[in-house]
């Protein structure tokens, strides 16, 4: 089986108040349950807003740092799900649940494995 990266995109700004963001959360659980009762859920994160990011460069032989994403944006990776389904249709019906449950758009990325050696 193949494992698929679901990345959640989220609008920049403030978490929504807890009447609107429980519910969500009580159908994103839901749709988690369902994926580790399937055998298709690997593992989950919510990340910490985009401020808290540090990007890491080198050029040359000089590793420069700076605080903040990557690319600027009105939207960023909030959060993420790794699931292992048999081809990207599966996957696919994974992302439309996850979609349907948190609200969001969902990417659905297959993962490149290298050799190991």
């Amino acid at each position: 089986m193949t494992q698929y990266l679901l990345s959640i995109y989220q609008p920049d700004g403030p978490v929504p108040p807890p009447e609107v963001l429980d519910p969500i959360m009580r159908d994103v659980e839901a749709v988690n349950a369902e994926l580790r009762a399937a055998g298709a859920w690997v593992f989950a994160g919510g990340l910490h807003a985009p401020s808290t990011a540090t990007v890491v460069r080198c050029k040359d032989e000089e590793m420069l740092m700076t605080d903040g994403p990557y690319l600027e944006g009105k939207e960023h990776i909030g959060g993420f799900t790794v699931v292992e389904a048999p081809d990207l249709d599966a996957a696919l019906e994974w992302g439309r649940k996850l979609a349907k449950a948190i609200t969001l758009p969902i990417e659905v990325r297959p993962l490149q494995y290298g050799s190991r050696g």
